[in-house]
């Protein structure tokens, strides 16, 4: 293992999380962990859902651009910060460069969700379409980096990021340390990475479960070979989950605690975003329709159990909503 992974993996920690706390809550609040009725009859379970649809740019991610950007020493700052995004990374560091006066260059790829992209640029980011996945498009933006002399920021593979959406982690297990699993979405890995981590410092005893699609798995695939695979393509619904590529930091806290992991149809994903707004009046992206579509695939697991379903997102464009109220299963 690399030094720079190996130092990476001790900066992620509660206590890091802890801190992170601070920095975020400047800005906005926690967000609510309901108890869905409707959806407890459904799975014959306690089903909770982690509302972090509920959040400013309608993403966890938010968590992680407060607490790095708000980090950033001043000569960073001044440089100015590049990164790459399918849009809730992308949203959550032109809020925070926003906040903190920082100029914000995103990469998306083309053809990316018009509706991430213009809150992107409406929270004042550059915004620059390369390639034809999300990739190609860090890639450009990696390269564009090392050129210019910006703050290159990673998806995933940052500390600050990780320990900043670690939070809502640590919120679900305050506020229900009786939690019998959680089930997160997985794209680049920061969200389950920060959940492992809050579980850990708190001593909670729930499963981990993470979620991917059919259509992109190399996060999942990576999990269960103990190695880091990449696929040729990553065509789902759930642009947050739509990666080819996994990422080392999350893939080697994922391989020491992730609990299980598991695949779900992208029909499945555009089913759980039309039953998420029938039975609980949300709007949920595909990525965050993710956990109930997995819920649904282990009943024999969660049945009598709490569990909660991590709602990581609300940033849904108009075509894809309206597949999702037209599918059939």
């Amino acid at each position: 293992m690399p030094d720079s992974v190996k130092e990476a993996l001790k900066q992620v920690n509660f206590e890091a999380i802890q801190a992170a706390r601070q920095r975020i809550y400047r800005h906005m609040q926690p967000s609510p962990l309901l108890f869905s009725p409707l959806l407890s009859e459904r799975l014959q379970a306690e089903i909770f859902l982690k509302h972090e649809n509920h959040n400013p740019t309608g993403s966890f991610k938010v968590r992680g651009g407060l607490n790095l950007v708000a980090q950033l020493p001043d000569g960073d700052k001044a440089r100015g910060l590049i990164s790459a995004t399918r849009g809730n990374h992308g949203q959550s560091l032109a809020f925070a460069c926003r906040l903190h006066g920082v100029r914000c260059t995103i990469f998306v790829p083309v053809g990316n969700n018009p509706e991430k992209n213009q809150a992107m640029q409406a929270y004042g980011a550059k915004l620059i379409e390369h390639g034809v996945d999300f990739d190609e498009a860090r890639l450009a933006a990696e390269e564009m980096a090392q050129r210019g002399g910006a703050h290159y920021v990673h998806a995933a593979n940052e500390p600050d990021l990780i320990n900043g959406v670690g939070s809502y982690g640590a919120e679900i297990f305050e506020a229900l340390p009786e939690t019998d699993m959680v089930i997160i979405p997985i794209g680049g890995g920061s969200g389950i990475c920060g959940t492992i981590t809050a579980r850990n410092g708190l001593k909670a005893h729930a499963r981990l479960v993470g979620v991917q699609s059919e259509n992109a798995p190399a996060a999942f695939l990576s999990w269960r070979d103990g190695a880091m695979r990449t696929t040729p393509t990553c065509h789902t619904v759930a642009d947050g989950l739509a990666t080819r590529v996994p990422f080392e930091l999350p893939f080697r806290i994922m391989q020491q605690y992730l609990d299980d992991f598991v695949l779900v149809k992208d029909e499945a994903i555009l089913h759980s975003i039309a039953v998420l707004l029938q039975t609980t009046h949300n709007l949920v992206e595909g990525a965050g329709a993710a956990p109930l579509a997995a819920a649904e695939k282990l009943t024999d697991q969660t049945q009598g159990k709490k569990v909660v379903l991590v709602l990581s997102g609300a940033n849904l464009d108009r075509a894809t909503l309206l597949k999702a109220l037209t599918v059939t299963r």
